[in-house]
């Protein structure tokens, strides 16, 4: 099979290593075979839901990434936004020095972006599937859906199952989900094959349009709705307005009350514009043992 071979250059701080690290140790990706180098995976790109095998590994001021197929402006667009490479970062870091909560955070890992899902339709499936499940039961589910209804590529030699698009899951059955569950995933797919569950078009919107936009949808509640546009779509500036386990987090790190109304977490949030999203992200991977114990030097 032909390899295609491109670069991909961060404008501000980026660190391959560090987002390596993060897609070690999230739940939702931690089961895809590692070997310290390089990320590999396959997927069902959203410009034509054909499947295509990825491999990145680092690069100077960037990455290196190869693909099983031609990969054309569109995916080369879809493989940055999935790195955040698709946003100058330059500005990132300035927010640290102004609230050194995060900028503590920033300096345990500096250069970590965003990793976002292969698609927003990807995305709000894994939304779906996780709903009153363990991430480590949710993701071994999903597998199965892409083992059974996805395509096999086979990416440096060893093959990897691509979930599925969505014309595939319209009308499946047997997904092993509950039947509410498989309900909702068809209704996404509809919605996917409308043009709602695409990149462009959510982020197109304004954050609180495309938020409003995907709460609408079958089983996407505030959580859910938030996790599609932020770490499926890669939207930069979104701040979910409701997500307990992150106001948790925020609360102990900045002291909150135990009763702050969403309000004062909203309030926090604006002064990371315009990288709520990013911010947000960091105090999230710090969770997973992914940031370091000993920040580097100021």
């Amino acid at each position: 099979m032909t390899a295609h071979g491109f670069t991909l250059t961060a404008d501000g701080p980026f660190d391959f290593a560090a987002s390596l690290r993060f897609v070690e140790d999230w739940p939702a990706t931690s089961a895809l075979p590692s070997d310290g180098r390089a990320l590999r995976f396959a997927y069902c790109a959203e410009s034509d839901w054909l499947p295509i095998g990825v491999t990145v590994t680092a690069a100077p001021g960037g990455v290196s990434v190869t693909t099983t197929r031609a990969a054309g402006p569109g995916l080369r667009a879809e493989i940055a936004r999935i790195l955040s490479l698709d946003v100058d970062g330059a500005g990132f870091a300035k927010l640290g020095e102004a609230d050194p909560v995060l900028g503590d955070l920033q300096r345990r890992s500096p250069g970590l972006r965003p990793v976002c899902f292969w698609s927003p339709w990807e995305a709000a499936c894994w939304a779906v599937i996780v709903q009153r499940s363990s991430m480590v039961i949710a993701s071994r589910l999903k597998q199965r859906i892409a083992e059974r209804y996805g395509a096999e590529v086979v990416v440096d030699g060893r093959a990897y199952s691509a979930f599925p698009p969505p014309v595939t899951l319209l009308e499946a059955g047997g997904l092993g989900l509950p039947a509410q569950k498989e309900e909702w995933v068809r209704g996404l797919a509809a919605a996917a094959l409308d043009g709602v569950l695409t990149t462009e078009h959510l982020r197109s919107l304004a954050p609180e349009e495309a938020l409003a936009e995907l709460r609408a949808l079958p089983g996407v509640g505030p959580f859910s709705a938030g996790l599609i546009l932020i770490r499926g779509a890669g939207a930069p500036d979104a701040f979910p307005g409701d997500e307990p386990r992150l106001f948790a987090i925020l609360r102990e790190a900045y002291g909150l009350p135990q009763d702050a109304p969403p309000a004062a977490y909203r309030r926090l949030a604006d002064a990371w514009r315009p990288y709520r999203s990013w911010a947000s992200f960091l105090f999230r991977a710090s969770t997973y043992g992914t940031l370091r114990d000993d920040p580097a030097p100021r």
